[in-house]
Parts: structure tokens; C-alpha cells; sequence
């Protein structure tokens, strides 16, 4: 990768994804072989104006090790300095980077189950800090080429061929390869803008999957909860940035317990550092009561078990089968990229801030209106070639929202 290019994309992370401000602090989080791009998303995130830029190394090796040989009673405790962290990130509310580089397969041959136990003991611990953040500061996750990650995209390259090869792809389809990638942003944020603008328009009800895969589902929407797409706003500082570079989605958090119905996945899906591939959901009641999949099926049934909400979905999103990033071919194995691919679902929390003048009620209010609320927010991917998706508003209209895989309007 061209240094000229690399600081162009950090230029892109800093400036678009996060929109760092000046006195802000930022907390980058990036793996150990990304120092070179760490270093141009500092000296951009200092150019800009930041105050302090905090870096958290991480690497898959060490945390694979960790998970095999320390107990869950150690991997669950939260020391002292962990909880001031927390606190930290509560109080001064640090625009959040985060460097998505991970080996899809990162977590193979650890016990899955103890990975998941360590996670429900600390969440109950993190969850009251991260309600007091919650929308409340910019954040932005990006991807980097990792060695592990480019050979388990392209297997038959030789490795530096792949990294070179994966990073063409991120740069493509993060609209990083212009001469202006900060204007293609604005002119790509106006875009999704006009969708969900005709999407809230519609008044919708509930939404019809099919496909001939064998998806048939049904979804019912909440009437006071928007759709949103591209960028978004911190709120309190109305600091307007984009957490997803790329993104090509538009999305709503549906009613909780209202779902039909069975849904097919299209794309394999990475969790907990391992691979989930060929499955389905039924619903019943808004409820995932029944997975199979052809690899993965108790990591999947697990995943469904985190908590007594992780059953219910958070998130409906709309993605056109002819997206850029679809468009490549490419299968990334990373759900930042697959799932702006392709229409998916997702399973656990949902969005607080789509709820209209959701700062004037609270986290329990949300929750009460049909929010779910989970400790996991799992998206995976059903759009197809040939789905199509049919909405009924709440007067009764029929309107076709997508046909052969692609926006309707």
C-alpha cells in the first residue's frame, strides 16, 4: 500500500468516520500490525486539533492465548484500572476509532462457551457505562489488511499479493480511490438521505422477505421509529460523522416480538473469531425458535442464548444486491464489509436513537416502546439476487420496496 494512499484513507477515518473535533480526545483501537496507518490516524487526529489520541494495541494471538489458559473467574474480573477506563470514556465521551483487521478465524479451537461466559460476567459490569455514553459521542469502525485476514479472503494469492489485494478492496469500496474521497462521502450521504427520507414517508407497517432460497418472513415496525442511513449526529453536539466506513445500508429497529417466518443466510457469518456458514431463523412471536446451520450450528445456537433478549431482532437493513461492494465479488469474511453487501438482519440490541425525540425519554421508556435491549447486536446477511421485499403501511397501501435484490424506488 502507497503511503500517500494510506494517509488519504486516515485522512478519510479522522475527518469523515469520526469528524474529530478540536480538544477532543480519541481512543484508537487497532491491532499490532497496523502501526504504520496508527500513525497517520494520530498525526491526522493531532492535525485536526485533537487534545490527546490514546492507542490500545490489540492482537488476536495473544487474546487466543489468553482465552486457553486463563480461568473465567480471571478473564471476568474487571480490575481497577479497567473500571477508570470505563469511566473515562463515560465522562469525557473520547471519539472512538476502532481498526477492524481481525483473523476470521481467530478464535478456532477455543471453547466457545467459555468465550461466551466471560462475556455475560462482564457485561453486567460495562452495561451501566455504556448507558451513560450511549449516543452521546462519535465513533467509527474502518478496516485494515491483516496477512490472516487477506489469505482467508484471496487462498490462492501468496500472502503479500493478498494483503496487496485486500487493501485494493477496502480503498475501492471505502471511496477512497479519488482524487476527493471526502466529497464522494457528501455525495453518497446525500443519496442515502433521500432514501430514508422516503422511507420515513411511507408510514410502513410491516415488511414481506421472499426469495427463492426458501426466505419467507414477515417484520412489523414501530411507528415512531425513523430510518437512518450514512452519517448520523452525536447527541448534545450535534457533531455530524459516519461510524461505518464503508456503509451502504439503510436501517430501522424493528417492533420486538413481532416477526414470522424463516430466513435464509446468503453470506457466511464471522462470530467470536469463527465462522457460521449455510444457516437459517424461524421466527415465531419475534422470536428466533429454531437454527440450523452446515458449520457452526451450536456456536449459532449458542449466540441465540447470551441473554434472554439476544433471540429478538434490533436491526432491519436494506442493502441494493448491486452495491459496490457486492459488486467486487468479494467475499470478506468481516461483517463491516458483508453485511454492507447485502440486505441482513440482526440479532440483540437495537437503536435507541431512531426513536423520534428519543433524548426526551428513557433507556427504560425506549426499551418499553419495542426496543429490544441485548447485550450482542449480531447482523447477518440474507439479501439475494432475486429477493424481494413488500411493505404494507398502516392505511393499508402496498408498496414494493425491493424487487430483484435492488431498490424498488
Amino acid at each position: 500500500m502507497k503511503k500517500s494512499v494510506l494517509k488519504k484513507y486516515a485522512k478519510l477515518i479522522v475527518r469523515v468516520g469520526g469528524n474529530v473535533q478540536k480538544g477532543q480526545d480519541v481512543e484508537l483501537l487497532i491491532g499490532v500490525e497496523q502501526e504504520l496507518l496508527a500513525t497517520y490516524i494520530v498525526e491526522e487526529c493531532y492535525k485536526v486539533g485533537a487534545r490527546k489520541v490514546n492507542v490500545r494495541w490489540q492482537s488476536d494471538k495473544t487474546a487466543k492465548v489468553a482465552y486457553k489458559k486463563a480461568t473465567v473467574k480471571a478473564l471476568s474480573t474487571m480490575e481497577n484500572y479497567e473500571i477508570e477506563r470505563q469511566r473515562y470514556l463515560s465522562e469525557k465521551l473520547p471519539v472512538m476509532i476502532y481498526i477492524e483487521s481481525s483473523d476470521p478465524d481467530a478464535m478456532k479451537g477455543v471453547n466457545q462457551a467459555k468465550i461466551a461466559k466471560v462475556s455475560q460476567n462482564v457485561y453486567p459490569i460495562i452495561k451501566p457505562f455504556r448507558k451513560m455514553r450511549e449516543n452521546k459521542y462519535q465513533w467509527i469502525i474502518a478496516g485494515a489488511a491483516s496477512p490472516e485476514w487477506a489469505k482467508k479472503v484471496f487462498p490462492d494469492l501468496p500472502k503479500k499479493k493478498a494483503v496487496e489485494a485486500l487493501w485494493d478492496a477496502i480503498i475501492k469500496t471505502s471511496r477512497c480511490d479519488n482524487d476527493d474521497p471526502i466529497k464522494a462521502w457528501k455525495e453518497h450521504n446525500d443519496d442515502l438521505k433521500k432514501r430514508t427520507t422516503k422511507l420515513n414517508s411511507l408510514n410502513l407497517d410491516y415488511l414481506h422477505y421472499t426469495s427463492k432460497n426458501g426466505t419467507d418472513f414477515k417484520v412489523w415496525l414501530l411507528p415512531n421509529v425513523n430510518w437512518l442511513a450514512g452519517g448520523e449526529e452525536a447527541l448534545g453536539s450535534n457533531i455530524f460523522y459516519n461510524p461505518n466506513i464503508p456503509s451502504e445500508e439503510a436501517f430501522t429497529s424493528p417492533c420486538k416480538g413481532k416477526a414470522e417466518g424463516i430466513v435464509y443466510s446468503t453470506k457466511p457469518l464471522s462470530y467470536m473469531g469463527e465462522l457460521i456458514e449455510d444457516f437459517s431463523v424461524r421466527f415465531e412471536n419475534g422470536k428466533a425458535v429454531e437454527v440450523k446451520a452446515k458449520k457452526g450450528e451450536e456456536l449459532l445456537k449458542q449466540m441465540i442464548k447470551m441473554d434472554e433478549n439476544a433471540c429478538y431482532l434490533g436491526e432491519c437493513a436494506l442493502v441494493p444486491f448491486d452495491s459496490p461492494i457486492n459488486n467486487t465479488g468479494i467475499l470478506f469474511f468481516n461483517t463491516l464489509y458483508d453485511e454492507n453487501a447485502a440486505c441482513h438482519l440482526a440479532l440483540g440490541r437495537g437503536f435507541t436513537n431512531l426513536v423520534k425525540d428519543y433524548h426526551k425519554y428513557t433507556e427504560e421508556e425506549l426499551i418499553k416502546m419495542g426496543i429490544n435491549d441485548s447485550q450482542i447486536h449480531v447482523d447477518f446477511m440474507i439479501g439475494s439476487k432475486d429477493l424481494s421485499i413488500v411493505g404494507y403501511t398502516r392505511d393499508g397501501k402496498k408498496v414494493q420496496i425491493f424487487k430483484d435484490g435492488n431498490w424498488a424506488f
